[in-house]
């Protein structure tokens, strides 16, 4: 494979570098051409000049673009606002193909549909890149249409950008026409191609973990039952302004989502504290902020630069958040993109989003890097050397610094004023247990609960002294700590008083009794220094949605007494009231 990466100025510049291509052509064994053309500050008029430039010079050639928030030329910063990268394919075996589909939230399954019959039909086909237009629309739907895409296909690509406040992001190419609302999908393959994919963050997340408690689709509207709006105004001053979307983008949601760690930062916030992203959210999963530092990124690209590097790639081709450019400022962005230029020709563009297949699923990551190694044979040695990254001082930072400073000290205020767990146990306090009690019986969801008792607790402080005692209490938590990770994860459990404690199981009455006969049984095998060993009693049962709180309460206290006075070391089943 060959790259020429061309800065656009004027039409005679471009029409000599083009015929400085025809000649490198004509001396040179090639297959197929692929122009991509990236505009920061697109102006239609000058684009349509170039299509029509290389159409006129390369009619065979194939050619796609977008807007962008900055393009990437040599591995850096590209000072130029339109940037050109010519892509010439050496092997006869090399296949590629351009598709443009017109793509709303109403079109998105129809247009992954269309793709995936073109790719049953063209099995030669090893990659798809592609370039997007996202604004004002969920990509869930278009990422999981990609997914069903054949498991060996590799899928990666970005999100159109303009700076613009009255903009709208665009695509473009040689089989379609310009347009705000569209995918352009690049299909290459054969038996000569290859590619290496490989994604980099270096985003950290902050301490504090929020629950989404209320989201519809790419709506996020509840963290922790307030409004979602508010976690960046409370933690980091960020007001909804005109600026919200580019204040945010440094510091996205990190959380779990297909079983890797995924950022996400949201595209505006409504009226009412709602947040629109990018892509769904669902509820009940973990979010924390996250924040980039400069050390852990540039390590990330040193342990993730190594796949592409060991790849031996004849040009790599990268899709960065316009966050990243962001963050760094235009200065230092380059120091995490040079290093890949040492190990070929690197190019790409400042994205709204990227997109990455991984594990069988296509991810939408905000705040990423995602690197693409291509080439065409068999791999040349390597040299494994380590590589070389700028990691001098950094400098631009006093505004992250002064939000990070202000998210430390309120997560410090709350963690202060919450208290919600037992200094002895570290399980929830009573309050806290109570809370959620009412949180999950309010939500209508099934609600069992299990309180239990440790038997004879009083004659083992009087026998053996009150540090057995405790002993016996932590021997319990200790179960409790380490079965509920493993058995039921998303059960809570709480110290509700001396040797009492609740544990709220969010399943039904049939899994909360198998549970409870689990902890009597385990807890009975456990042996302590002194006083042997010792035994539960168990009340369980089941929440009826329409009841109060306290009759729940009552129900579960009296199925314990019943386990005490009916011989200990058991369980006692009370199921919700007949209606």
């Amino acid at each position: 494979m060959k790259q020429f990466q061309l800065a656009y100025h004027d039409i005679p510049t471009l029409q000599r570098e083009l015929q400085k291509i025809r000649l490198w052509k004509k001396s040179a064994v090639h297959s197929h051409t692929v122009f991509q053309i990236l505009a920061e500050h697109p102006r239609r008029e000058v684009v349509d000049s170039i299509c029509s430039q290389i159409r006129r010079s390369m009619p065979d050639a194939l050619y796609f673009g977008c807007s962008t928030s900055g393009s990437i030329m040599n591995g850096a910063i590209a000072p130029d606002e339109i940037v050109i990268i010519c892509n010439i394919f050496e092997y006869p075996s090399t296949k590629t193909m351009l598709l443009q589909y017109t793509l709303t939230s109403e079109t998105a399954a129809d247009v992954t549909a269309s793709l995936l019959e073109v790719l049953q039909d063209n099995p030669w086909v090893k990659c798809v890149e592609f370039f997007t237009t996202i604004r004002g629309m969920s990509m869930t739907e278009f990422c999981d249409g990609l997914g069903k895409a054949r498991p060996d296909i590799r899928i990666f690509g970005g999100g159109a950008y303009n700076y613009e406040p009255d903009g709208n992001a665009c695509v473009f190419s040689s089989v379609g026409e310009w347009n705000e609302n569209s995918v352009v999908f690049w299909l290459i393959g054969g038996e000569d191609f290859h590619v290496e994919l490989t994604h980099i963050t270096g985003w950290k997340p902050l301490g504090k973990v929020f629950h989404v408690t209320r989201s519809e689709g790419s709506r996020l509207i509840e963290l922790d039952h307030m409004p979602a709006y508010a976690v960046y105004y409370k933690y980091l001053n960020i007001r909804n302004d005109s600026h919200f979307f580019t204040n945010t983008l440094e510091f996205p949601f990190f959380y779990e989502h297909n079983g890797i760690n995924i950022l996400r930062a949201p595209v505006s916030s409504e009226p009412d504290g709602s947040l629109i992203m990018t892509s769904d959210m669902e509820e009940n999963v973990q979010a924390r902020l996250a924040y980039g530092d400069p050390q852990t990124i540039l390590e990330s690209v040193r342990n993730e630069g190594r796949i592409i590097r060991d790849f031996a790639p004849e040009l790599i081709w990268v899709f960065s958040c316009a966050a990243r450019r962001t963050f760094w400022g235009d200065s230092e962005v380059s120091k995490e993109t040079e290093p890949f230029q040492a190990m070929a020709p690197t190019s790409g563009f400042y994205t709204s989003s990227e997109f990455l297949r991984t594990n069988g699923y296509v991810n939408q990551h905000n705040v990423t890097l995602v690197v693409a190694g291509m080439r065409e044979g068999d791999p040349v040695a390597v040299d494994k050397t380590e590589m070389e990254i700028d990691e001098s001082v950094f400098t631009g930072k006093v505004s992250l610094i002064n939000r990070l400073a202000s998210y430390i000290n309120a997560a410090v205020r709350d963690l202060e004023s919450a208290a919600i767990r037992d200094g002895m146990t570290h399980l929830y306090n009573r309050a806290e247990i109570q809370r959620r009690i009412a949180e999950r019986l309010a939500s209508g969801k099934p609600l069992s609960l299990i309180m239990m008792d440790i038997d004879n607790f009083k004659s083992v402080n009087d026998t053996f002294g009150h540090q057995e005692g405790d002993n016996v209490i932590i021997g319990l938590t200790e179960l409790l700590h380490s079965g509920i990770p493993e058995h039921n994860p998303d059960a809570s459990a709480g110290r509700w008083g001396g040797e009492e404690f609740m544990l709220l199981m969010p399943y039904e009455l049939e899994y909360a009794q198998r549970a409870a006969a689990r902890i009597c049984k385990d807890f009975s095998e456990l042996q302590f220094p002194k006083a042997g060993g010792q035994t539960l009693s168990l009340g369980v049962t089941q929440a009826d949605p329409e009841e109060p709180l306290d009759d729940l309460l009552i129900r579960v206290d009296k199925a314990l007494y019943e386990a005490k006075q009916t011989g200990k070391n058991r369980c006692v089943i009370y199921p919700a009231p007949q209606k």
